[in-house]
């Protein structure tokens, strides 16, 4: 990918082209509708087009590196997800840093999740991948701190958890640099255990979590890291690391072995969590 600075983050913005909803949707029964809060933040609601009355509900946030990308990034892995469990979706459009440096991409999730949350649902998922990983995880620690949604659970995608950022691997899709600019750009030259999750002393009492991560890519270690604190602080924990795997291996590669075997776990973890067996 481009080289991010300061300097290229425009063309790298104007370059990404995302499925609109209704080109996700297709000719599947799902139904789309967008919605802006007071605060400002927009948030688009999927669901089936006849939706149980007990449906559970899944809060996406994208990823991006703080910096880029838009809430439509993620639209094919929601649109399986309905389809497979008959999930309502939403899916938060926050402001990016470095225009918007941390707390407000933080924040502005939360307000999309204390909304979707008032829709009422049997239960409720927080997940992402990416920044939007991290993101959900800060979400998460926000709703424990503040008395919050309750949260049935966190599905962590190669979340982006930690500044300090420690693996040395050449990953080729996020780069040591990319990652260096993209915490830059949120923090601003502060740290706050909520933008990198990681740094949070104490993890208990959160739900739990499904953690996913390529074993050749840079997150590798802090995510392995935050899931071993996450199962020590009595949090119910599954953590896969998938060898050989880049960062983004199932946007960047949905038909390889590795991201069948990814999407079946995921799967079988959200039929345990939910205790419905997807849409029987």
């Amino acid at each position: 990918m481009t080289a991010l600075s300061a300097e290229t983050l425009p063309a790298v913005r104007a370059a990404i082209r995302n499925l609109r909803p209704e080109e996700a949707i297709g000719d599947r029964d799902i139904v789309w509708s967008d919605h802006v809060l007071d605060s400002g933040v927009a948030v688009t609601v999927l669901r089936p087009r006849h939706a149980r009355p007990d449906a559970p509900g899944l809060y996406s946030i994208h990823g991006g590196g703080m910096v880029m990308d838009d809430r439509f990034a993620d639209l094919p892995r929601l649109v399986a997800l309905i389809e497979e469990f008959g999930f309502v979706c939403a899916t938060v459009e926050y402001r990016l840093a470095p225009e918007h440096p941390h707390p407000a991409p933080l924040e502005d999730c939360y307000a999309g999740l204390v909304w979707f949350a008032g829709q009422g649902f049997s239960r409720l998922i927080v997940g992402g991948g990416s920044a939007g990983g991290g993101l959900s995880a800060g979400v998460a620690l926000l709703a424990r701190d503040r008395g919050g949604p309750d949260l049935a659970g966190q599905l962590l995608l190669c979340p982006m958890l930690d500044d300090r950022t420690s693996a040395d691997l050449p990953d080729l899709v996020w780069t040591r640099e990319a990652n260096d600019f993209g915490w830059r750009s949120l923090l601003a030259g502060r740290t706050s255990p909520y933008a990198a999750p990681a740094r949070m002393p104490d993890l208990s009492g959160l739900p739990p979590a499904f953690v996913e991560v390529g074993g050749a890519e840079l997150f590798r270690d802090e995510d392995m890291a935050y899931a071993q604190r996450l199962a020590s602080a009595g949090v119910p924990t599954e953590l896969h690391v998938w060898a050989g795997a880049h960062h983004g291996f199932d946007r960047f590669a949905p038909e390889s072995e590795v991201t069948r075997a990814a999407l079946a776990a995921r799967s079988s973890w959200l039929r345990r969590l939910l205790g419905a067996g997807g849409r029987e």
